[in-house]
């Protein structure tokens, strides 16, 4: 068994244990595998073990990550998934090649990927980033504007808005890290009452994933403890 398919076994055992102790089903949970920084080696690799699903932040590194890999295996049928900040020029290619955006903030920047998505490719999922601790120096839309968002994307054609994601201040604690996950699952409950067919809390990282998991999370990302540290000495677009 290679490094990369211990760690992941690692990391889903981690997973079944947090959601084991607050009586949750450990296959809600999806992992989402952060390979920004890493080749597409450490991605052929970690789909050999299983995982389908991988989290990419920085454009060029993905989409050429996405060629290398095609190039190597092309029966390889992974799905893509862009969590970083997206700027207004780089909507086009974020729009033609992944299948999930978790980091959408602006009714433009939802308006242009759903003007550019692709005829042929299925709607676009998305989630939308709530700045849930009310950090200046986060991305995210405020939570008491959120839901006026929601439903202006919710009626965009090549969207599907499936949640919402978001990255709160670390905390030292379990109960601190829970609290800003409680009021998003709270968000998230009332988006649903208003009729937004939601099913994704993308939240919960290596340090408060199981915070997350008892607050509900649908999906972790995880990085580091899959693939290693990172060097982000040779990323142009950090």
């Amino acid at each position: 068994m290679s490094r990369i398919s211990r760690n992941l076994q690692a990391v889903h055992d981690s997973i079944a244990a947090a959601a084991g102790t607050v009586s949750r089903d450990p296959h809600e949970i999806c992992l989402l595998a952060v390979s920004k920084t890493f080749g597409p080696d450490a991605v052929i690799e970690a789909a050999h073990a299983g995982q389908t699903a991988f989290g990419e932040n920085y454009l060029q590194e993905a989409l050429d990550k996405m060629t290398a890999v095609r190039a190597v295996q092309p029966a390889l049928r992974l799905e893509w998934h862009f969590i970083g900040p997206i700027q207004s020029n780089k909507t086009r290619p974020i729009a033609e090649h992944f299948d999930w955006v978790h980091s959408i903030e602006r009714e433009k920047i939802a308006q242009r990927l759903s003007e550019q998505r692709p005829a042929h490719l299925p709607p676009l999922n998305v989630c939308l980033q709530i700045n849930i601790s009310g950090e200046a120096s986060k991305s995210g839309v405020p939570p008491e504007q959120a839901l006026e968002l929601a439903h202006a994307i919710a009626g965009m054609p090549r969207l599907k808005l499936r949640g919402l994601m978001a990255i709160p201040e670390p905390a030292d604690t379990f109960d601190r890290q829970r609290a800003p996950f409680r009021q998003l699952r709270e968000l998230f409950d009332r988006s649903r009452a208003e009729g937004l067919t939601l099913d994704t809390l993308s939240i919960g990282m290596s340090a408060d994933m199981a915070a997350a998991i008892a607050e509900g999370s649908t999906m972790v990302r995880i990085g580091t403890a899959i693939f290693g540290q990172r060097d982000y000495a040779n990323n142009r677009e950090r």
